[in-house]
């Protein structure tokens, strides 16, 4: 059996996942007003999800800003994987953005890319690197304008985690710690904790305690080459394996822990509804992958 099958079966029975929801929620706004979210799980071997960020953003002749600030090096030059990933989708307006001087972060000629930019993608490495270099400066302010406008904010790994609101693996010791020294992250998701990588590194577990400590915020775990793209109320997945969501209030009285999606599945993030061929999931999850 597969290693990510035998995940799953041992997630039904050890945790007795399950869809029935004993209460409905309220509903909650969480995503961006307008513009729109790329939110990828790591390793992205899937191009689908790159090519829709690039349509997201307009094209692939679109003005796209990278920031690999995440990563450990001080330094990038215009040859970094970062760059190389969106050449080889055809992208060919791309500007590289770093620094780790909250300074620069909120001077006028660091965030000028960021206002003539359709898109803007967050590398891989520790989220904790981006909040200290970007949470409360210009920087945050101009990305928060590119979403008004209608623009797409992307990221894989600890790009998608930043993401949220809750800043899970912050912990500047190691990325094993999910509730660090660093806790907040940019918030374009609100109400929520994101993971990554989560089957290929065996991780589908360790939400449990964010959502135990703070069950007000849902969790999504996001497995790699696979992403979530938020745009208004909803989300869909894509790419090549599952993302696991985590309610405590809504899955309240039952056994369940989380339940999966898989690609082409939706979720509706103010009543937190998942639907599969526009139908909503509910019952046991046993046939819902």
């Amino acid at each position: 059996m597969p290693v990510i099958d035998r995940i799953l079966a041992a997630t039904v029975f050890t945790f007795g996942i399950c869809l029935v929801f004993s209460a409905p929620l309220h509903a909650q706004e969480v995503s961006p007003d307008s513009g729109a979210l790329v939110i990828a799980g790591g390793s992205l071997q899937d191009s689908g999800i790159i090519d829709r960020f690039l349509q997201l953003a307009g094209g692939a002749d679109s003005p796209i800003v990278v920031i690999p600030t995440a990563s450990e090096a001080d330094s990038f030059n215009n040859d970094s994987y970062s760059l190389r990933t969106f050449r080889q989708r055809g992208a060919t307006n791309l500007t590289l953005l770093h620094t780790r001087d909250r300074n620069v972060a909120s001077a006028d000629s660091f965030v000028q890319a960021i206002h003539s930019a359709r898109g803007v993608w967050f590398s891989g490495g520790r989220q904790w690197r981006l909040a200290d270099a970007y949470l409360g400066t210009r920087t945050e302010k101009a990305l928060w304008a590119l979403l008004n406008r209608g623009g797409v904010i992307g990221g894989s790994s600890a790009g998608a985690t930043i993401q949220g609101s809750y800043l899970v693996r912050g912990d500047t010791r190691t990325n094993t710690i999910m509730m660090g020294d660093h806790t907040e992250g940019f918030g374009f998701l609100k109400e929520s904790a994101i993971d990554q990588h989560l089957l290929q590194r065996n991780r589908q577990f360790d939400l449990i305690e964010v959502l135990e400590a703070h069950p007000h915020l849902l969790g999504i775990g996001i497995d790699e080459n696979t992403a979530i793209v938020v745009s208004q109320d909803w989300f869909e997945v894509i790419g090549a394996s599952y993302v696991a969501i985590y309610d405590k209030l809504k899955m309240l009285g039952t056994e369940g822990k989380f339940y999966l999606l898989r690609p082409g599945d939706r979720f509706h993030l103010p009543t937190r509804t998942a639907y599969r061929n526009n139908d909503p999931l509910e019952g046991p999850v046993e046939h819902a992958w």
